[in-house]
């Protein structure tokens, strides 16, 4: 199989609010706009794309039905540390406080009006005992 885009749908029961959310605090622009879908592209890139859809919609088969659970979203930016002050300062619930990991983040997670967790995350160099674990050219520097 060859893939030429990829990208997560996030399902919902208020697609407005949610895309308003995304489009808000995180730099994207609507591309299409529908009551039940709106594709969202990021406004600095292109090749960055989320989808939000009404999650009762006819083309949901029935087994699908509903709302996102389990879901992580991972946003990669240059300077964590702005970023998490930007989003409490606008009063996004924080989730897991700003912190390094052995394994090569600095990250803190918030949510979207859904309960959808997002990670935003900045690579940073792992302790040894993790580096041993990446491929040679995924060490962040």
């Amino acid at each position: 199989m060859r893939v030429s885009s990829f990208y997560p749908v996030v399902m919902t029961d208020d697609v407005a609010a949610t895309a308003a959310f995304y489009v808000g605090h995180f730099g994207f622009k609507a591309l299409f706009e529908a009551d039940w879908y709106v594709h969202l592209q990021s406004a600095s890139d292109p090749s960055i794309n989320l989808a939000i859809l009404d999650g009762q919609h006819e083309t949901i088969p029935q087994a699908g039905k509903g709302k996102v659970s389990g879901l992580l979203l991972n946003f990669e930016v240059e300077d964590v540390d702005a970023e998490y002050g930007r989003l409490q300062s606008l009063g996004l619930p924080i989730l897991l406080d700003l912190r390094d990991e052995d394994f090569g983040q600095r990250h803190f997670i918030t949510a979207d009006p859904n309960g959808v967790l997002i990670d935003i995350i900045k690579p940073i160099p792992p302790s040894a005992e993790f580096a041993a674990q990446y491929a040679e050219d995924a060490l962040a520097q």
